[in-house]
């Protein structure tokens, strides 16, 4: 499931930017430089919304950007994940015995080989 969330970024004198999230009290990140704050908001936002959902607890809905009040260090920016539950889960599959010999003649693990071809075509 996608998520955007509107992140602030605040300008540090070493170059460096603190990330915080307004909808997400106690979210907060550091970035090195610009590439590396987004990457890190990314981060940050993925962990605590898993944490949340691990937690059972109500993920908060998301402000509009134009809301976000910034000082003249700050700036406001969306940040976009995609949530996904990468638990294993265990399935009775048939396939015919060919590809099945396939499989084991290769050493390849049947689990592996499927989900790279789900993967393949949910993308």
């Amino acid at each position: 499931m996608d998520y955007i969330y509107p992140a602030i970024f605040s300008s540090n004198e070493n170059g460096s930017y603190t990330i915080t999230y307004p909808d997400l009290p106690g979210c907060i990140s550091e970035g090195k430089n610009l590439s590396n704050a987004i990457d890190m908001a990314q981060e940050a936002l993925s962990q605590w919304l898993e944490y949340l959902v691990s937690e059972k607890q109500v993920i908060p809905s998301a402000s509009e950007i134009k809301d976000i009040e910034v000082s003249k260090k700050e700036f406001a920016n969306l940040i976009r994940i995609n949530l996904r539950d990468e638990r294993a889960v265990k399935r009775t599959v048939s396939l015919p015995r060919w590809m099945d010999e396939k499989v084991s003649e290769e050493g390849w693990s049947l689990s592996r080989v499927l989900q790279d071809a789900i993967a393949q075509k949910v993308n």
